[in-house]
């Protein structure tokens, strides 16, 4: 106890909150699209800063390249740039208008045969690229890179002649599904979420729920997890836990797990958070720059999924 007299001691430094430990982490780190970004959805900034940023990413060929998707390097557009693209713009509201038109011409000019996309073109050999993105001369139809791709553009009701071959494509993937890998479903559920035909949706993704649950794809126990296994190819310790399947309680995803499993996986989310303020990225990290471009955009996501679930988050 201090002596009579003696000055109070200093009173505890108020606990900081996720968001604004997360705000300095992306003022420290973040690329000027990230902090435009953090600013729209958590500070009250506008869609216009966002959008013009998001402008300088853009190609001769009317698609998106230099890095946008971090993990695929160079000048050159690619249909993974332009899906990451799409969910900038739908996230701010602009995902429409001429600017989704320009979008809908590159994605059929790179389309395969069968009117959907290939994960990676081979424009991107000889510029440097994650290494566990494989770069073949004749991609195959892709539903990675097309599921998203196609619910995006069916959530923001832009009917364009590509969405109807690329919406058949995901179908026959999505309905064909039988041993899959999380990221495969994951898109497989952003192709669901908004396709206009609701009933067949549901089916399909009641279907996919117990796929999840019989192989083992989510992480339902935090303190488990090595009950659940990491999927072959992945990083050590790269798992996939139910707000990766429902980033939002409105997906379809967010019936395959029981109220304790999404509190338990919202809580492991929540300490996440690193002492820096971003979240880490758990995929496989190949260069050091790509590391730190992906933890803002990982930051992000975390919290506008805790808050989506209506977690505080300051």
């Amino acid at each position: 106890m201090a002596e009579s007299g003696a000055p109070p001691l200093p009173a505890a430094p108020p606990a900081r909150s996720p968001l604004s430990r997360a705000e300095q982490f992306v003022w420290l780190t973040a690329r000027v699209l990230e902090q435009h970004r953090f600013a729209y959805h958590f500070l009250g900034g506008g869609a216009d800063p966002v959008e013009a940023a998001l402008a300088a990413y853009r190609t001769a060929d009317e698609g998106y390249g230099h890095a946008l998707e971090p993990d695929l390097r160079g000048p050159v557009s690619q249909p993974l740039h332009a899906a990451h693209a799409l969910r900038v713009l739908d996230s701010i509201g602009r995902c429409g208008g001429q600017r989704v038109e320009r979008v809908c011409r590159y994605l059929t000019a790179v389309s395969t045969p069968d009117g959907a996309l290939p994960a990676i073109r081979p424009s991107q050999r000889g510029y440097p690229a994650a290494p566990f993105v494989p770069i073949v001369d004749d991609p195959p139809s892709d539903l990675l890179a097309t599921g998203p791709v196609v619910g995006l553009l069916h959530r923001n009701e832009v009917w364009h002649a590509w969405l109807f071959r690329a919406t058949d494509f995901c179908w026959q993937a999505v309905e064909s599904l039988e041993t899959s890998h999380p990221y495969e479903i994951e898109a497989a559920v952003a192709f669901l979420d908004s396709v206009p035909d609701r009933p067949r949706a549901e089916a399909a993704a009641a279907r996919l729920g117990r796929l999840v649950r019989e192989q083992r794809l989510a992480v339902l126990d935090p303190d488990r997890p090595e009950a659940f296994p990491v999927a072959p190819g992945y990083a050590p310790g790269e798992h996939h836990f139910p707000y990766h399947f429902a980033p939002t309680p409105e997906s379809l995803a967010r019936a395959w797990f029981t109220e304790e499993e999404m509190a338990r996986a919202l809580d492991f989310l929540t300490a996440e958070q690193r002492e820096d303020g971003g979240w880490p990225v758990n995929w496989r990290q190949w260069a050091p720059g790509t590391a730190l471009e992906c933890r803002p955009v990982v930051t992000i996501e975390a919290l506008r999924t805790l808050r989506a679930y209506g977690r505080a988050i300051g």
